[in-house]
């Protein structure tokens, strides 16, 4: 099992930026996936960006395309998530996922390990 940590979040004004971090710990995640997800109040779990920690393929939603990047620091094991030109509808709480394959899927029920999730705040 692999432990996740997200940090980076915070209250910011619209067209701000914010990088949220997560460090996964427990085991070599050399052949995984990771991901962020966001959960806004009454909605549903939301996919936001993944990212083969291995091949460094991304994939991110479109709904924040040009506006996110997901990146990884092998050496540190920790994956980032560059926030910029923030809108209050990116208001959620963000949650790091891994899973053991590089495989990159969409669905959160696909993502066996989730962290505790920060919270991003965006006002207008």
């Amino acid at each position: 099992q692999v432990q996740l940590v997200e940090s980076g979040g915070g209250s910011v004004q619209a067209g701000d930026s914010l990088k949220l971090s997560c460090v996964a710990s427990g085991r070599t995640i050399n052949s995984f996936a990771m991901a962020w997800f966001r959960q806004a109040p009454g909605e549903d779990r939301e996919f936001v960006a993944a990212i083969s920690f291995e091949s460094g393929t991304t994939v991110v939603a479109d709904s924040v395309k040009g506006r996110f990047a997901i990146s990884r620091e092998r050496a540190k094991n920790t994956v980032g998530l560059q926030m910029n030109s923030l809108e209050p509808e990116d208001t959620a709480v963000y949650t790091c996922a891994a899973r053991k394959a590089s495989i990159i899927y969409k669905e959160a029920r696909l993502w066996s390990s989730w962290g505790q999730g920060t919270q991003v705040t965006v006002s207008s």
